[in-house]
């Protein structure tokens, strides 16, 4: 369980700067977006070989479009909550370069942090998979099957769909960044699932301190040199932040 008495270790490496957070469906759980593998979340209902890869968008674009929409009405309801929070607060202070984010909800972006590497793009982000322009308007409502831009191709949202590869210039900066960084955050993730799987690897190798924040330990907790688990993201970053400005 994550325990109080080693909150003072945090905040002591944390005030040495250089930090970079890696984020996952975890931190956003909170927000009232369920982690997509949990009981109730999307790949429950939606298997994930029919709805979430690239193939699957190609061969079945309104098909997939009922989950999509099914996911952007959780995004646009959903709040950043004190965990997205204290992260912005803490690079206000200066002492975080940057969020490494593996989720596509734009939380952290509003809650006001500002240099947010999105390794799996954005799920508000919607283009035209032929011409690339983006639309004047959202997307019609559901049952309209799916959207298309004027020139006739299908419109999708700028998320990395299964089967596609990270964005080339977001693996190389987090890549950069996760060599360079003092101490990681790690938080909400059990980073096994590569290419994110490799950050935490990349930043201990560099000599960085990692610091797990999560409800569960994971496989990660056993190379972190401070796992805080036991407790959400929404309770140990503000309470972090608490005790940094005491």
């Amino acid at each position: 369980m994550a325990s109080s008495a080693s909150f003072p270790t945090a905040v002591q490496w944390l005030r040495e700067g250089g930090v970079a957070a890696l984020t996952g469906a975890g931190i956003s759980v909170d927000s009232g977006i369920p982690d997509f593998r949990s009981a109730g979340g999307l790949w429950e209902r939606y298997e994930p070989s029919q709805y979430a890869t690239i193939e699957a968008f190609r061969q079945d674009p309104d098909r997939v479009w009922r989950m999509l929409r099914e996911m952007g009405d959780l995004i646009t309801a959903a709040k950043p909550n004190a965990g997205h929070l204290a992260l912005a607060q803490l690079e206000a202070r200066g002492l975080l370069d940057a969020v490494i984010t593996q989720n596509v909800d734009d939380l952290h972006q509003a809650a006001g942090s500002k240099r947010v590497i999105e390794f799996h793009g954005n799920a508000r982000d919607i283009r035209c998979a032929r011409c690339g322009e983006r639309p004047a308007s959202p997307p019609p409502p559901a049952g309209a099957g799916a959207p298309h831009c004027t020139c006739g191709g299908v419109l999708r949202p700028m998320v990395v769909f299964f089967g596609e590869p990270i964005p080339p210039g977001a693996f190389i900066e987090a890549s950069e960044i996760a060599q360079k960084c003092r101490t990681m955050l790690v938080v909400g993730t059990s980073a096994t699932v590569a290419p994110a799987s490799l950050l935490p690897m990349l930043a201990k190798t560099a000599g960085a301190r990692l610091i797990e924040i999560n409800l569960e330990g994971t496989s990660l907790s056993r190379i972190a040199d401070l796992a805080l688990v036991g407790r959400s993201a929404t309770e140990v970053l503000p309470a972090i932040l608490e005790l940094l400005d005491a």
